[in-house]
């Protein structure tokens, strides 16, 4: 089992910059410092990390195409062995609930698992062979064959409010792995110990099937200099990172000023927001605004999913209101990830309650440590439509009420909002078939998963999911950091012309030695090209 130190992991080798600050990670629950000392990677220590991520792809060039597959499923069978000190580590530094700690790390081995099957049967990449016709008119037909190849080492930056699932071994780091990337993992600093277990299973899985040993890098510490550091070198192909607007557009804006540009994913503010039409409300009051309260309160509001503003007509919001704040009251204290995210949450709830137009209906306090309360807020379409505040992300156990004399009026603040990674719209046997469908299409312009009759905490884990969406929920509306179509943002097309079968790809070669699924001249089949 490894013990913790408080190093990086480069190329390889555990390392500590003695000169370097240093930081704790902290117990949000009692303000507790947890051993060990941590050390804050610098500039060089990036520097080293992508240099060692690159040799590292370099050589996986030359590897069996399906050793990802191998590291993937390597990892989750560590990550598993860890066992209790895994769990106990994580608990200490986040104040999550065992239960909570044991489903992610489940979720987590699962996407480890899921990506090493989607290697495994390569499919993926998505090969499609146009073979030659040198007979053609007026000019003879190339061999064109085209496929999805990896791009090279990644930085990933992990999140912390899922400091398993989208923590340094999580989706973005599979999916990446999957692909045949390399990586560069920025730890998240709330949970340092959690990430240098996390590596040192990955080290193991590396070290137990002899591949390169750079394929996976971890630094940490707080600040921003490392995380600028990886984004601005020139041997980072692309970002993964899952966190704040303000933090995603910081590397969003340093990566399209490299002399190279190169695309970030960053999955970032979302408030989710939450329709009920009046035949809804009418039949099934209760449920809504228990299953409203519960997707609020969950993991104390700190899922990037947690519904921020619903839109409820007039006539209907004090008995629903009333009904919410019922089922808050049970959950008087909330710990939160850490203090910043608790501190920067009671600002935003603070200024929330001070804008014109805004009624305070449960005021979230702090309770102690990195604690809260949970908050209730209403307002009315005019002032949501005039107050651009009012349409900002409140990153923990609160939510708004938005008050709506018609459809169309809480459309036009729908509109108003921009993208989102969900939205939601309920609906009753009584409510018109026509607002229905107009208010699922304004619904869907802004988001990347349409929930109808639900609540949008809960992402599946598949081939159908999207977890993305319209900026400024992400960077890229066309992709997704969590289900198998994942991996689509680590990868490039290339296109082969005229080139010798015994130098094309695997997955490109007339023989197919992989046995996967092509499109060849059109049509879809696992035959041979000839």
């Amino acid at each position: 089992m490894h013990k913790l130190t408080g190093s990086h992991l480069i190329d390889g080798q555990w390392r500590q910059e003695r000169s370097s600050r240093t930081f704790d990670a902290i117990d949000p629950s009692t303000g507790a410092t947890l051993p060990p000392v941590f050390f804050s990677a610098v500039g060089t220590e990036a520097n080293s990390a992508a240099e060692a991520a690159k040799r590292a792809f370099d050589l996986s060039l030359d590897l069996p195409p399906k050793w990802s597959a191998d590291l993937l499923d390597k990892i989750a069978a560590n990550i598993l062995d860890l066992g209790n000190a895994l769990l106990e580590r994580v608990e200490k530094e986040t104040a999550l609930p065992r239960a909570r700690v044991t489903g992610e790390r489940g979720r987590t081995v699962n996407q480890l698992k899921m990506f090493a099957g989607i290697a495994r049967e390569g499919s993926w990449g998505d090969a499609t062979i146009d073979t030659a016709d040198p007979n053609r008119q007026p000019l003879p037909k190339p061999d064109l064959r085209r496929m999805l190849r990896a791009r090279g080492p990644i930085a990933v930056f992990g999140a912390s409010n899922f400091p398993l699932a989208f923590g340094v071994c999580g989706g973005d780091t599979a999916s990446a792995l999957a692909a045949g990337n390399s990586i560069v993992a920025k730890g998240h600093p709330s949970h340092p110990g959690t990430n240098e277990l996390f590596a040192s299973a990955v080290l193991d899985a590396l070290q137990t099937l002899n591949l390169p040993i750079g394929l996976f890098n971890l630094v940490q510490g707080p600040g921003n200099e490392v995380g600028a550091a990886l984004v601005n070198h020139p041997f980072i192909e692309a970002v993964g990172f899952t966190g704040s607007l303000r933090g995603g557009r910081a590397l969003f804006d340093l990566a399209a000023k490299r002399d190279r540009p190169i695309p970030v994913f960053a999955e970032m503010g979302s408030v989710n927001p939450i329709l009920l039409l009046r035949g809804a409300l009418s039949e099934n009051s209760a449920t809504i605004a228990n299953g409203l309260a519960q997707s609020i309160l969950g993991g104390a509001g700190q899922f990037c999913t947690k519904p921020g503003v619903i839109f409820v007509p007039s006539s209907q919001v004090d008995d629903l209101s009333q009904a919410i704040v019922k089922a808050l009251a049970a959950a008087s204290e909330l710990v939160m990830l850490n203090y910043g995210l608790r501190d920067n949450f009671c600002e935003r709830c603070s200024h929330l309650s001070e804008i014109p137009g805004v009624k305070t209906i449960v005021k979230s306090n702090p309770t102690g440590h990195a604690s809260i309360s949970p908050g209730l807020y209403e307002t009315d379409t005019e002032h949501f439509l005039s107050q651009l505040a009012l349409r900002e992300e409140a990153f923990g156990p609160a939510a708004l009420l938005v008050k709506y004399e018609n459809e169309a009026d809480a459309l036009r603040c729908i509109d108003a909002i921009g993208g989102s990674l969900t939205a939601s719209l309920h609906i009753g046997k009584t409510d018109n078939p026509t607002i229905q469908k107009r208010a699922l299409a304004h619904l869907e312009s802004i988001a990347g998963r349409v929930i109808v009759n639900g609540f949008p905490t809960g992402v599946e884990v598949n081939d159908a999911v999207v977890h993305g969406g319209p900026y400024p929920a992400t960077t890229d509306s066309n992709s997704t950091s969590v289900g198998s179509a994942a991996i689509r943002r680590f990868v490039r097309m290339v296109a082969f012309q005229n080139v010798p079968d015994e130098l094309l790809p695997p997955a490109l070669q007339n023989a197919n030695p992989l046995q996967i699924s092509r499109t060849i001249n059109g049509q879809r089949t696992k035959a041979n090209a000839e």
